[in-house]
């Protein structure tokens, strides 16, 4: 009965999960879809998630098993919710967390009858009767460290635009936000005043911030001036370059510093003769931080490097002998910074990724879940596009503001390059382009005149709303790009203000 439970639908899931991945389908959702059952979690891509989430909410699929983060996380609605254990990896489960997945099961609106279901080992069943009867947790302090980073963002912003130049000013800005309404709720440990002269602190020792000292109305308004007391003292804060790019460019401030450095170094020996070095300055630091190499994997991937390429691994500071070492499970005695080796570990799958443009097929070569390459390959082209903006704020760094041009872009589409300009049309994935490059259609100008009507006729599973939707959008970019050459043209036409017949004639009539 299962099997016979809207068949064609599930069917019809599996050709779209086919149609996804240019071909290729999970063996395990192959055999488990026909019976309504599937899985969740970061291992799938985006689209197979989402996918998934739609067959699920339609009740073509009835089962879904899944991780703790789905669990408390998306909206899918059920009639019943199983924990198969009361943890979250290794951590007991909170009653929040408990409350929050439970609440899955018979939502408001949706179902008239819910049922959770928690499973447990007698040694844990104490417990677990502690957790349903202890209030909810408080979780402020949390929320304290992410509103903390917030507001060091915030005053970089505040400072930058001269709304607020000095601690006074700053704090009575603060006590006009929410934070600063909800301050005596949440703040236990600390006042709304330490917080922010502690924020301030450092901004200023990262090198975002500089200020000056000068006295207030006490004394005289004079840097060199020495006083015992500071708080006869009132700071004047400075945006420093480094702080606006940081700003601009939207850099985790936790990195801005060590992306400088990184950036600063890479121009002693630039690698331009691949895409390796450029790749490995542009790979997200907090992905980094999570990675964790097989070396065997990391030490074949190096050895099929060029020598070129094998030199970018030693100007970062990873040496072909300690790959070697790992590998082998001798021990290391030279001590190697985890952070860069982890972070030139993914500049590999990036480099792989952007030469064969195929996640499963990358996936299998580095045995990293697929959802997680895609993951680290969208986190790369937002990096990349932040390090950009950056680099536009730092005269020093030019030569990268032409470089990343083009390399974000290649991350942000990962196709062959002829298929980035048909990419750029709106409903036009990789899949599509493809089609769309072997049917003639290979440019821009080539989409916004095609026919809707041939066009579905041509492409194969191409509905005439989305064959329209193609062509609208073709011509819109099409026009929008033109528009940008026109007033450029014009631009280049007009005469000059500071034209010196026209400064002379305006000086005569003056």
């Amino acid at each position: 009965d299962c099997l016979k439970h809207r068949e064609k639908e599930k069917q019809e899931v599996i050709q779209n999960l086919k149609n996804l991945s240019g071909g290729s389908l999970c063996p395990v959702l192959k055999r488990t879809i026909p019976f309504g059952v599937a899985y969740h979690h970061s291992g799938l891509t985006s689209e197979e998630r989402k996918l998934l989430e739609e067959a699920y909410s339609t009740g073509v699929l009835c089962l879904f098993t899944c991780t703790s983060t789905l669990a408390a996380g998306v909206n899918l609605p059920a009639r019943r919710v199983i924990l198969r254990a009361p943890y979250v990896a290794k951590e007991f489960l909170k009653r929040n967390q408990y409350k929050q997945m439970i609440g899955r099961a018979g939502r408001a609106g949706i179902d008239s009858t819910g049922e959770s279901i928690l499973i447990l080992q007698e040694k844990d069943k104490q417990k677990v009767l502690e957790l349903i009867s202890r209030p909810l947790e408080n979780c402020y302090s949390h929320l304290v460290q992410e509103f903390t980073k917030g507001i060091q963002t915030l005053f970089l912003s505040l400072i930058g635009l001269k709304i607020a130049t000095n601690l006074d000013d700053i704090y009575h800005f603060m006590s006009g936000t929410f934070f600063g309404v909800q301050q005596k709720i949440l703040l236990k440990e600390k006042t709304l005043w330490d917080i922010t002269v502690d924020s301030l602190r450092y901004l200023t020792e990262k090198g975002l911030l500089q200020k000056d000292t000068i006295l207030t109305e006490k004394g005289l308004l004079q840097k060199d001036t020495i006083c015992k007391s500071e708080e006869e003292f009132q700071y004047s804060f400075q945006i420093t370059n480094l702080g606006r790019a940081s700003f601009k460019g939207t850099i985790d401030l936790a990195y801005c510093d060590v992306l400088y450095r990184d950036l600063k170094k890479g121009l002693e020996g630039l690698v331009l003769e691949s895409l390796l070095h450029l790749i490995y300055l542009t790979t997200p630091y907090d992905m980094a931080s999570q990675c964790d190499p097989d070396w065997m994997i990391y030490f074949r991937q190096f050895s099929q490097l060029s020598p070129a390429e094998q030199n970018v691994a030693a100007l970062v500071g990873v040496s072909e002998n300690f790959l070697g070492k790992k590998a082998s499970g001798q021990a290391i005695k030279k001590k190697v910074d985890k952070g860069i080796v982890n972070r030139l570990y993914l500049s590999f799958v990036l480099f792989t990724l952007l030469k064969e443009t195929n996640i499963w097929s990358v996936s299998e070569k580095f045995n990293m879940p697929r959802g997680y390459v895609q993951n680290l390959l969208t986190a790369a082209a937002s990096f990349s596009s932040c390090v950009l903006h950056f680099c536009e704020e730092l005269e020093e760094f030019w030569v990268y503001r032409v470089l990343l041009v083009e390399l974000t872009k290649k991350l942000t589409y990962c196709v062959k390059a002829e298929l980035i300009p048909l990419m750029e049309v709106t409903g036009v994935l990789e899949a599509r382009a493809k089609q769309l490059y072997s049917a003639g259609y290979k440019s821009l100008m080539h989409l916004a005149n095609a026919n809707p009507e041939v066009l579905i006729r041509t492409i194969d599973h191409l509905s005439r709303r989305q064959a329209k939707q193609i062509v609208s959008s073709a011509k819109m970019l099409l026009h929008e790009k033109a528009e940008a050459l026109r007033e450029e043209v014009e631009e280049l036409l007009r005469l000059p203000s500071d034209f010196p017949g026209i400064v002379a004639s305006s000086t005569e009539k003056a």
